[in-house]
C-alpha cells in the first residue's frame, strides 16, 4: 500500500516553525480529529520507565486520549503498543515505502492498518540524522502537551523537548532518583517541567471522567441551593458560576443565589 498525500491541513503544526510541505499518510486519518498527547522518551529507558510508561500510555488511551510518538524502539514503541493500534499516531523519519526501525516493522504495519502513520517524507527518502531532528517536531506539535517517560541530558529526546519549550506546550515528565534520567530531572530543576507522582490524578486532569463531572456539578448546585452570597460563591466556583448563570441554572437576587 503506497502513501497518501493528505488532503486537508492540520491546524495543529501550525505551531511548527515551518508547515511541512506535504503530509504523507497511511491508515485512519480521523484519529487527527481525537484529543492527542504526545509520548517520547530513551531508546533504552530502564525498567521502571518502561512499566510506567505502559501503564500511563494504556490509561490515557482508555480515558480517550490518542498518543503520538516517533515509531523507535524503547519508549515509542512502548507507548504506542500500550494505547492499542487503533488509537496511537507514528510520526516516521523515513518515506512511508519503509518501515523504520526493522525491528519494530510488524508495530508499525498494525498500525497502518488499524491506527495511523504520517510523515512528511516522500517515499524513498532514507533515514538521515536530521531527518528525525524534523520528525521530532512533527511529534511534538501533534500532542497538546509533551510527556518525557525517560531522558538522559544529552539525548535527541531533549531536542523534542526544545521544541515543546518554544511552541509552549506544558512538559510532563516522571520522577527520578539521583543519577537516572539525568534529562528529566534537570528539566524538573530547572522548573521547566511538571512531575507525574500519581498516574491516575494525571489521566484524571487530562481527560476527567463523566462521573467526576457529574459529582462536581452536584456539588455545586447542592451548595446553591443552600443560597450562598454570590461573592462566596464566586470564591468556590469561579468557572462553574458563570456556566450556571448563562445556561439559566441558578438566578442572583439581591447578591445572594437562588436555583433556578
Amino acid at each position: 500500500m503506497s502513501s497518501t498525500v493528505l488532503p486537508f491541513h492540520i491546524d495543529a503544526l501550525n505551531a511548527m516553525k515551518k508547515y511541512p510541505e506535504n503530509i504523507f499518510y497511511k491508515g485512519n486519518s480521523k484519529l487527527l480529529e481525537k484529543r492527542a498527547l504526545s509520548i517520547v522518551g530513551s531508546r533504552q529507558p530502564n525498567q521502571y520507565a518502561r512499566h510506567k510508561t505502559q501503564e500511563l500510555a494504556a490509561k490515557l488511551a482508555s480515558a480517550g486520549i490518542c498518543i503520538v510518538s516517533g515509531g523507535a524502539i524503547g519508549v515509542d514503541a512502548i507507548a504506542h503498543k500500550a494505547a492499542g493500534e487503533e488509537n496511537t499516531i507514528v510520526v516516521a523519519a523515513t518515506g512511508l515505502d519503509k518501515r523504520y526501525p526493522a525491528i519494530n516493522a510488524k508495530l508499525i504495519e498494525s498500525i497502518e492498518t488499524r491506527g495511523l502513520v504520517l510523515s512528511q517524507f516522500a517515499d524513498g527518502t532514507p533515514s538521515t540524522r536530521y531527518n528525525f531532528v524534523l520528525r521530532n517536531e512533527v511529534v511534538v506539535a501533534l500532542g497538546e502537551a509533551l510527556i518525557v517517560t525517560y531522558a538522559d541530558k544529552n539525548s535527541g529526546t531533549m531536542r523534542s523537548v526544545e521544541f515543546a519549550l518554544d511552541m509552549g506546550k506544558k512538559i510532563y515528565v516522571l520522577p527520578y532518583r539521583i543519577g537516572e534520567s539525568e534529562g528529566t530531572n534537570m528539566l524538573l530543576a530547572q522548573g521547566r517541567a511538571e512531575a507525574i507522582y500519581d498516574l491516575d490524578a494525571f489521566v484524571e486532569k487530562i481527560a476527567p471522567s463523566p462521573l467526576c463531572k457529574i459529582q462536581a456539578e452536584d456539588e455545586f448546585l447542592e451548595y446553591c441551593a443552600k443560597n450562598p452570597s454570590y461573592e462566596a460563591a464566586l470564591a468556590k466556583f469561579a468557572m462553574r458560576i458563570f456556566e450556571a448563570e448563562l445556561q439559566g441554572e441558578i438566578v442572583v437576587k439581591d447578591g445572594f443565589i437562588e436555583l433556578a
